[in-house]
């Protein structure tokens, strides 16, 4: 949100709702007149009311006239200072809502202004407020209504409490905040009398009370409580705005909107929305012939739907009157890239519909239609809705072991687990997916599952999941960000740490990208890969705790042979028959030695050390720049910024062998797909796969030759070795005493394995 009302308004602290709540004055009607004030020096008056008239003109409102915008203008260069003080009062005066007086002891007393209490539905509008400053202090003037109050809050735990009740969010209809934007100030100026601007939200049409007050800091509230006033407003009724969206193909869909007014609010205001509508968003998302109900004005729309299509911005004009007819606005979207029609379906594997930036009271967390909502409106073919700590007894009721009944041919849904707010999380956080039990054996809560991670992972794969780590990169971090490198991570986060030990017992299927720093997360697997374990990639955006813009900022793409299906996609995810993105840049089709990625194990055998060739086809999208414009800084740990080659609006799509580029084309990235081939030499049993840096990344395909394993790095063998010893030093100090034994003899033999493969290397 930019400009008036910008921030996430109207967040009434606890000490000033308790002054709110604890008495106010008898309800008030408009006041003829707010008591006049004397004694205040014109010129620095002047310049306070002149900053307020550039703000009135920039606001569009309150509407002064254009006499007394002359009038004043005027008066604040006039020579007789009583009699301009006395006029600036009576021209500015009866705009004002509300008075406040600020005792020489800090007190603050609030009382009725002359202003009509006129608001809009779904809208803004702006009023003055005459302040009386004896104190002649200059702290900001702080706007209180338990009316402002949140309609919802964020709470720890897996089974939280309820509190916010259906007359609370009845109630709770308003929204408020000083405008102290340029060229207002924030704090008050210290002059006796000043005019400040407060805006006021209404969610509702119709006749609503409020209580306003005012404050000045802790306990500045007058003795009598007359820091607040109801006010009795009259919302006028916005229109219901028709939105028609088809795709490129003229079908009906969902897409997302972006709605925001000439000063830059945005619409539906974000603090009062409740599901399906995400407070923490600018976005709504909107299914063809669904509306938004906005106030007349001018608005800035912005239409997107996921990283396959175009983004489209326009200008819509909505007429005043509800009588007027209703508005209706098209959009036709257009895609740059459409990877499913080859049959490659793009999924992300890791969001949450509770936790995080989700509320969790008036509801514990939000509900399957409002996650499906989100995953078609962002064109995710597989959205996998993952119940974990928070909230859990609650969302895993939605878990039945099938895709949801609210899927489509286009987009599948299916709630499964992240282990995460469970025992074992500290050794790194699982995503457990195609479960058809949700409990692990002989539990019945959550502080009775393992306190290590191999004891879960065979557990879900014995009931056919495909399981693997998540934000794999968080505790991985090292000092050098080459890829790879060989110093040794702290491994004491909740990423992909105790995979190190868990690989040796053929124990994960993946591990999960793009939402945490792509050293990180490449650096292990790197490795893995180099001691001839064949570990998959998949990508993740878990939403909405790393990433809450939007589900699918980490992506997935799995190629099928036929149409989507959930146990297809899974399996293919696991035989690796896949490519991880931001979304800006795709790899399609790699083939080594005419061996496609993902099938027959993804496994070329060759007699000799010899050249193979390598077939791919590689896309990407990145906004032109500018003449003599700086690219936008990156807003993830993968971007396809990250990949722009400096000055242009080119990327280098590069062949990885045993973990290094061997071979670079440069591409460039106007959504064109290239069809690109390299010839290039193996000398040992390798994996090779595809890449853009930190933008996309191809799954492997392994080259054999002549029968012999990959152990492509001693020094690789080694570093993962060493991984084991400090994640067991990072680790076992949580553990339950009832596991230590058995977490013992899981290290052990990760630490026998790596030795062997140690000595079976053929290179350093």
């Amino acid at each position: 949100m930019q400009g008036i009302g910008a921030r996430r308004i109207g967040r009434v602290a606890s000490s000033s709702l308790a002054l709110l709540l604890a008495g106010t004055a008898a309800p008030a009607s408009a006041a003829a007149d707010l008591p006049r004030v004397e004694g205040v020096a014109l010129q620095p008056l002047a310049a306070q009311v002149g900053r307020l008239l550039e703000a009135l003109r920039t606001a569009g409102e309150p509407r002064l006239s254009d006499v007394e915008r002359g009038e004043l203008s005027g008066l604040l260069a006039a020579a007789d200072e009583p009699a301009a003080l006395r006029r600036i009062q009576e021209l500015l005066d009866p705009h004002c809502l509300l008075g406040v007086h600020v005792n020489p002891e800090s007190r603050v007393k609030v009382e009725r202004g002359p202003a009509a209490a006129r608001l809009v539905e779904q809208g803004w509008r702006l009023f003055l407020v005459k302040v009386h400053n004896e104190a002649r202090i200059t702290p900001p003037l702080r706007f209180a209504s338990p009316h402002a109050a949140r309609v919802h809050r964020r709470v720890d735990g897996p089974d939280p409490p309820l509190s916010i009740t259906a007359a609370d969010l009845r109630d709770r209809w308003m929204d408020g905040a000083m405008y102290d934007e340029r060229p207002m100030t924030r704090e008050l100026s210290g002059l006796a009398l000043e005019y400040r601007i407060l805006q006021i939200y209404s969610r509702d049409a119709g006749a609503r009370e409020a209580a306003i007050g005012f404050h000045v800091g802790e306990g500045t509230a007058d003795l009598a409580f007359r820091n607040a006033v109801p006010v009795l407003f009259h919302a006028d009724p916005s229109v219901d705005l028709t939105l028609r969206v088809a795709d490129e193909l003229g079908e009906p869909t969902t897409a997302a909107f972006v709605f925001r007014d000439e000063q830059g609010r945005v619409y539906p205001l974000p603090s009062k929305r409740l599901a399906p509508d995400f407070f923490f968003h600018a976005q709504i998302y909107r299914a063809d012939g669904e509306t938004v109900r906005l106030p007349a004005g001018r608005y800035r729309v912005s239409c997107t739907r996921g990283p396959e299509y175009f983004p489209q911005e326009r200008t819509v004009l909505i007429a005043g009157a509800p009588g007027g007819g209703a508005p209706v606005e098209s959009f036709r979207l257009a895609r740059w890239i459409h990877p499913a029609a080859d049959g490659w379906y793009s999924g992300d594997h890791h969001v949450h519909a509770a936790g995080c930036s989700h509320y969790t009271d008036p509801s514990r967390g939000v509900e399957p239609a409002d996650m499906m909502r989100h995953i078609v409106g962002e064109d995710l073919n597989v959205g996998c809705v993952l119940s974990w700590g928070p909230c859990w007894y609650h969302q895993k009721s939605y878990f039945d072991g099938k895709v949801s009944p609210l899927s489509t041919a286009r987009n599948l849904m299916r709630y499964d687990v992240e282990v995460s707010g469970f025992p074992s999380s500290h050794a790194g956080h699982l995503c457990l997916l195609g479960l058809t039990e949700d409990d692990y054996p002989g539990t019945t809560r959550i502080e009775e599952w393992p306190s290590f991670d191999l004891p879960v992972l065979q557990w879900a794969r014995a009931q056919g999941a495909v399981v693997g780590f998540s934000h794999s990169g968080f505790g991985l971090e090292t000092k050098d960000p080459s890829v790879p490198n060989y110093e040794v991570p702290r491994y004491d986060g909740i990423g992909a740490n105790e995979y190190i030990v868990d690989v040796t017992h053929d124990a994960v299927d993946f591990i999960s990208a793009v939402d945490t720093p792509w050293p990180a997360e490449m650096n292990i697997w790197y490795h893995t890969n180099n001691a001839g374990f064949r570990t998959r990639l998949s990508g993740e955006t878990d939403f909405p705790c790393i990433y809450d813009d939007r589900i699918g900022i980490g992506r997935v793409y799995v190629k099928l042979d036929g149409p989507l299906e959930f146990t297809a996609w899974l399996a293919a995810l696991k035989a690796g028959r896949s490519y991880v993105t931001e979304g800006n840049a795709h790899l399609l089709d790699l083939r080594v030695g005419g061996r496609e990625i993902g099938t027959q194990g993804s496994e070329l055998t060759i007699g000799r050390p010899s050249s193979v060739r390598i077939e791919l086809t590689a896309a990407a999208r990145l906004e032109p720049l500018a003449e003599g414009a700086a690219p936008p800084a990156p807003r993830t740990y993968w971007s396809i910024e990250r990949a722009r080659i400096a000055g242009s609006r080119r990327v280098a799509v590069e062949i990885v062998v045993n973990g290094h580029a061997v071979a670079r084309r440069e591409i460039e990235a106007d959504g064109t797909p290239h069809q690109l081939d390299f010839d290039v030499a193996v000398e040992r049993s390798s994996w090779i796969a595809a890449r853009i840096v930190a933008s996309a990344h191809t799954n492997p395909v392994y080259v054999l030759v002549g029968g012999r394993p990959i152990r492509a790095s001693r020094r690789s063998v080694q570093w993962c070795l060493d991984g084991v010893e400090q994640c067991w030093r990072s680790k076992s100090g949580a553990l339950k005493p009832a596991d230590r034994a058995a977490c013992e003899q899981a290290y052990d033999c990760a630490r026998a394995t790596y030795r062997r493969l140690l000595a079976e290397c053929e290179a350093d």
